[in-house]
């Protein structure tokens, strides 16, 4: 018998012997019966890994970040001696069972052709998808670890700050705001149905035609450009410390269509975080998100 069945045979029978399930999650992937006081929790997302912190649940283990080594820089702190499990896409299934979770979150987009194995190491449940559903994602990853209350109080939070914010902009809200992300990889423009869209878009900024769309993303070439026009332009590249990345994004820069949009000449054009804006995902990034916006139009900070 191999490693991971050992391990995920020795977890099954300390489930069944040891955890009494109290409730049932409907969630991606069925129905699940999950304990009513998790105490052992592991978390697949970047997303999951910032809802639990929110709603003060530590996890046991978490996949990295993204952008992090290995946790992204604002959740070191809260991070402490959480076990690294691997990445979204690759999540190590033997350390996993090691840990002897009592409840496994994630999302289908990521682990659904590892469900059945997950589902043999601990009850799991998985969102749909990631991105533009972060508040509902998070209502799901709060109510399966017994934080249903504190998940909406986080949702609350973020909406009322939002409001407090679309409020101090008044008139400045009817300027429109561009999302592009610049890899070498490829280019895209953001749309509504994306992260960064959906908190543009609780701030009351509208967006050019181009990008009006109940959609995630565009890929964009530089002839395509003048696509990107608008009052303001957010764009977002990867790690500095990059050279390729960076040596691509400075001949975007120099593109003579991309100095020629108005909102590059007024100086309206601002470099924000890939990690915040795009790679995150969660209630964290969301906030981090919002004070980029109150600091790209000098309005006093709302937290």
């Amino acid at each position: 018998m191999t490693l991971i069945r050992t391990l995920l045979a020795t977890t099954a029978i300390v489930l069944s012997l040891g955890q009494a399930t109290a409730r049932e999650i409907t969630h991606a992937m069925g129905v699940t019966d999950v304990p009513d006081n998790p105490q052992r929790i592991v978390v697949l997302t970047n997303e999951g890994t910032e809802a639990l912190l929110s709603v003060g649940v530590t996890p046991v283990g978490a996949v990295e970040s993204w952008k992090g080594n290995p946790w992204y820089d604002y959740l070191m702190p809260q991070m402490g001696e959480v076990t690294l499990l691997g990445t979204e896409g690759e999540p190590n299934l033997e350390l996993i069972a090691t840990l002897e979770p009592d409840l496994i979150l994630g999302s289908k987009v990521r682990q659904e052709k590892i469900y059945e194995q997950l589902s043999a190491i601990a009850p799991t449940v998985l969102t749909e998808t990631l991105g533009a559903v972060w508040q509902e994602n998070l209502i799901v990853y709060a109510d399966a670890v017994g934080k249903a209350d504190e998940g909406e109080a986080a949702i609350a939070a973020f909406d009322a700050r939002a409001a407090a914010i679309s409020a101090a902009l008044g008139d400045k809200a009817s300027g429109t705001i561009s999302l592009v992300r610049i890899s070498p990889a490829r280019t895209r423009m953001y749309f509504k149905d994306s992260f960064p869209g959906v908190v543009i878009d609780a701030v009351g900024l509208a967006r050019p035609e181009t990008q009006d769309r109940d959609e995630f993303a565009e890929d964009l070439t530089k002839e395509r450009i003048p696509e990107l026009a608008a009052d303001r332009i957010f764009y977002f590249s990867p790690d500095p410390n990059d050279a390729e990345a960076e040596a691509n994004l400075g001949e975007w820069l120099q593109d003579p269509l991309w100095l020629g949009l108005d909102a590059v000449k007024a100086g309206n054009a601002q470099r924000v975080d890939d990690a915040i804006w795009v790679a995150a995902g969660g209630v964290f990034a969301a906030n981090t998100l919002l004070d980029d916006i109150e600091a790209a139009y000098g309005l006093v900070s709302t937290r």
